[in-house]
């Protein structure tokens, strides 16, 4: 048996055993917590890494680095460590910088985890079940009048972008459940769960939902239909989607506002709107970046180069690629595209492991076009987790060689089994 990265005597045998069950509970937990509490999370990912990583073996390492999908995230944490040494900011600020990017460095731990762990698809059971909690607080809100103080209505907890990011993943993952199930037969099931994730699509379009959902949303839907439906038969279903829009738009007041407003720059009162504020960032980002093309300001220096330009509040250009442009030029861009596309490709395959992590990372790649979401707290670790977890569950089953085209139905049981 390979000895595990940090020699503890008493982690061995049974011990052992009992630790990596603790592990695979902590990640649970923290698939629980996502939705609602940053604080929670904070704590869990902590307590995981403490019970993970006695578990682990240097060749489980080895292997989780080997592939793309596992080095290149540890990269881009290296390369942002190196973009440390020529900022020219405080080291705190630098040391923040570096903070942003530092979670990816778990993910080639989630894959060797989940790799031998047979516990991942009650990761994503867990995830669902606890979204489908924070749906429940958002209908109740709503139809009982209750406002949360700095809080837009129906959202309980956390912002509206993040809880349209959690809807927009649940939806898409209830939406493969429910077509394999149609496929299997189970006609019943399949209603059911295509009626579950309509209760997220309603919510955001009638309640609360960030324009950047509105984006990621016919795009999955675009992509479902070319890899678990085919050519022919997504005509019929796009033009069902087209018409649910429509119906939508003319019948949601604020949908159209949702729709129309970033057309909008400048308010009534002749301030910019969040989407003139938006273009003003991109425009000194690209200011930013061509001024340091290569390998950027550093890690840390965002707020410094919006300074120089004469932005004392601006500190952060609300685009992944300008965010990680600015700090480390064209070599990080490069290795933030390659990591993007690594883990893309990696979910190209038919179990729902890959669907889940292929919405994971498209969403996060469309968000991260109008926010730095692999930065931000909730995004990114939903992004790790979503990834890591994916990743090790689709490697494992790449290991075991199985059919190609072939469902696991024992995993897509376990999933749907909230």
């Amino acid at each position: 048996m390979s000895q595990p990265v940090t020699a503890l005597r008493v982690v061995s045998g049974v011990h052992l055993q009992q630790l990596r069950r603790v592990a695979d509970g902590l990640v649970i937990a923290v698939a629980v917590s996502l939705p609602w509490s940053t604080s929670a999370t904070s704590i869990l990912v902590v307590l995981w890494l403490l019970a993970v990583l006695p578990t682990l073996s240097l060749a489980e390492l080895r292997v989780a680095l080997a592939t793309p999908a596992g080095a290149l995230p540890v990269l881009l944490v290296i390369v942002a460590a190196l973009g440390m040494l020529w900022a020219d900011v405080s080291w705190a600020e630098r040391a923040d910088g570096l903070s942003a990017f530092a979670k990816l460095a778990v993910i080639p731990l989630l894959i060797a985890q989940f790799r031998r762990s047979h516990w991942g698809q009650w990761v994503a059971n867990a995830f669902l079940a606890s979204s489908a909690l924070l749906l429940f607080a958002s209908w109740t809100l709503v139809l009982l009048g209750i406002h949360v103080t700095g809080k837009n209505p129906g959202v309980p907890v956390k912002d509206y972008i993040s809880q349209g990011a959690v809807f927009t993943i649940c939806m898409f993952a209830l939406l493969d459940f429910a077509h394999a199930d149609w496929k299997g037969g189970r006609w019943r099931r399949a209603a059911v769960l295509a009626l579950s994730g309509l209760l997220f699509l309603v919510n955001m379009l009638y309640v609360v939902t960030s324009r950047t959902a509105l984006v990621v949303i016919p795009i999955l839907s675009l992509l479902f239909c070319l890899t678990r439906i085919g050519w022919k038969k997504s005509a019929w279903i796009l033009a069902a989607g087209i018409l649910v829009i429509v119906a939508a738009y003319g019948s949601s007041p604020y949908l159209r506002d949702r729709v129309t407003h970033p057309f909008v720059l400048l308010g009534t009162d002749g301030n910019p709107t969040s989407s003139g504020e938006r273009m003003a960032f991109w425009t000194m980002s690209v200011r930013a970046i061509g001024a340091a093309p290569v390998i950027g300001h550093g890690t840390g220096a965002i707020k410094d180069t919006f300074l120089r330009q004469g932005s004392d509040t601006a500190v952060n250009p609300h685009n992944q690629l300008f965010a990680v442009g600015i700090q480390l030029g064209a070599v990080g861009m490069a290795v933030l595209i390659a990591m993007w596309a690594a883990h893309w490709l990696l979910f190209l395959n038919s179990s729902f492991a890959s669907w889940f992590g292929l919405v994971v990372v498209t969403q996060n790649i469309v968000s991260s076009l109008f926010n730095s979401h692999v930065s931000d707290f909730t995004h990114g670790w939903i992004y790790v987790f979503g990834v890591g977890v994916a990743a090790g569950l689709v490697l494992r089953r790449a290991q075991k060689r199985p059919v190609v085209g072939a469902r696991n139905d024992r995993e897509t049981e376990a999933v749907v089994a909230l």
